[in-house]
């Protein structure tokens, strides 16, 4: 359904060296990569997350957030640690949400612009 998602950074280094990590866990790497912007998403596969720089970048507004789907909780284990590990803020370590489902396993971050992610298992 969706072809891909792009973020505004104020710095596409740092950010770059975030997704590198985060990503990692998923399997994605970076597929593209210039002066003007950075693509993620699986290897042979298309961009599923570009970012972009802009001075001026802000995350959207509250309720948004881009959830990753895990293949099993050491994922959302290791993409807490990478994110944590590269600057991130801690909004939700990874555990249980019962509220949310019986088996939803998930782990909430910020990456250093304040793009609200998580990453779930179920």
């Amino acid at each position: 359904m969706l072809g891909h998602l792009s973020f505004g950074v104020r710095d596409l280094e740092r950010a770059g060296a975030f997704y590198d990590a985060v990503l990692a866990p998923f399997g994605w790497m970076r597929l593209w990569d210039s002066p003007k912007g950075l693509g993620f998403g699986p290897p042979g596969g298309g961009e599923k997350l570009n970012l972009f720089p802009y001075e001026d970048a802000r995350p959207p507004g509250p309720g948004f957030h881009l959830a990753f789907d895990a293949a099993g909780r050491g994922v959302v284990d290791a993409f807490y640690a990478a994110a944590m590990a590269q600057g991130g803020a801690g909004r939700g370590a990874p555990g249980l949400r019962p509220d949310y489902g019986e088996t939803y396993y998930a782990a909430f971050v910020s990456d250093p612009d304040g793009h609200h992610l998580e990453a779930v298992h179920q």
